[in-house]
């Protein structure tokens, strides 16, 4: 699944990941609980899908009141950001439950929503990941060119102005997302000079077939119980920009402000000076680890450092493995970087935006 035409190494491990592991295993040893295939986890799909069929049957069939109708959209957006949170991230990444089979169906939710979640395994599990803000290999940090968010990038004249209109670019992303998906499966076949596997004929059909059902549950049958293509088009938009507004926020919070790290390759060996471990704790930031609300609603990302060095243990677990990756970052000299607030993060994540939408020396510089 790795074919590249350019590849980062990092150093070897120095122990930090083993003895991290280690001390992790034997919290969930010490309380005999499973770190995937949790009731809580289960309890939790349950609430957020029907958080979503409610608010998308209240929308079509409720009172034929306008105001109730925007708020209904308003609703099924911030469902189906809690489905792009919690359910599918976690299925996709393995960490839902120990049987593939299960991750596979929960997963899928992600083709429901609109999103290819064979296209978002490579470019979030693998070169996310892996390269986490290395330029030209960490898809989530590029932005098209559109937006500056590494002081690696060439900066152009209208990166000034992109912590004024990032939240309206934030609301068309999953409008882009989901175009883009066809593209690249049919035709561009690669992110930079990372080729996306070729995917088998089930996936493909699934890639396609996943966009048909995602348009005829938003456009089609809105459409064909009665309300006019403007409607359906408002309301659709109205749902989506919501949704897109807060899951950009919330992913952009956890690598793109001070005092993360954006990683330069050395240019002939073309490797990072830090084990990978390392390197994921100094790209990656926490944020509102106290919030009881945002802990559940995000799915854990918010603990996104801990997320990074496990992606394959349920997000449910991340709150009692923290305190312990914050041990193992003293013992090591390992920079952990944590905003106590979910503004605090915001704050930090425009006014990195702003610092980066100036003169490329300046931004290097501070």
């Amino acid at each position: 699944m790795t074919q590249t035409q350019t590849r980062v190494t990092f150093a070897k491990n120095v122990g930090f990941r083993k003895e991290l592991n280690k001390r992790v295993d034997a919290y969930f040893e010490s309380q005999n609980i499973a770190k995937r295939d949790n009731l809580a986890m289960y309890l939790k799909s349950a609430i957020i899908l029907g958080w979503v069929i409610s608010a998308w049957t209240f929308t079509l069939f409720g009172p034929p009141i306008m105001w109730m109708k925007v708020f209904g959209c308003v609703l099924l957006g911030l469902g189906i950001a809690g489905v792009g949170f919690s359910v599918g991230h976690d299925a996709n990444h393995g960490g839902y439950s120990s049987r593939k089979w299960v991750n596979s169906i929960f997963g899928l939710t992600y083709d429901v929503i609109g999103l290819s979640s064979y296209l978002w395994r490579f470019r979030h599990n693998y070169l996310h990941h892996t390269y986490t803000n290395i330029l030209g290999h960490d898809v989530e940090i590029h932005g098209d060119g559109l937006l500056r968010m590494s002081p690696y990038m060439e900066q152009r004249w209208y990166h000034k102005f992109q912590h004024l209109f990032i939240l309206l670019v934030y609301t068309i992303i999953p409008f882009y997302w989901s175009a883009a998906d066809i593209h690249l499966a049919l035709f561009k076949r690669k992110y930079h000079e990372h080729i996306i596997p070729t995917p088998k004929p089930l996936e493909m059909l699934i890639l396609l077939g996943g966009k048909v059902i995602w348009l005829g549950l938003f456009l089609g049958i809105p459409i064909a119980v009665g309300y006019t293509p403007l409607q359906v088009i408002v309301g659709f938009s109205i749902a989506y920009m919501t949704y897109g507004l807060l899951i950009c926020n919330v992913f952009m919070l956890a690598h793109v402000l001070a005092p993360v790290e954006f990683l330069q390759p050395h240019p002939e060996s073309n490797d990072i000076d830090d084990e990978w471990a390392i390197a994921q704790v100094k790209t990656t930031v926490d944020f509102a680890p106290k919030n009881t609300f945002l802990n559940w609603y995000l799915g854990g990302l918010n603990y996104q450092v801990v997320h990074h060095l496990f992606p394959q243990i349920c997000h449910i677990h991340y709150p009692k493995i923290a305190p312990i990756l914050a041990e193992v970052c003293v013992d090591f000299g390992v920079p952990y970087s944590v905003y106590p607030t979910f503004g605090e993060a915001l704050v930090a994540n425009f006014r990195w935006l702003k610092l980066m939408g100036t003169s490329p020396q300046e931004s290097t510089a501070l």
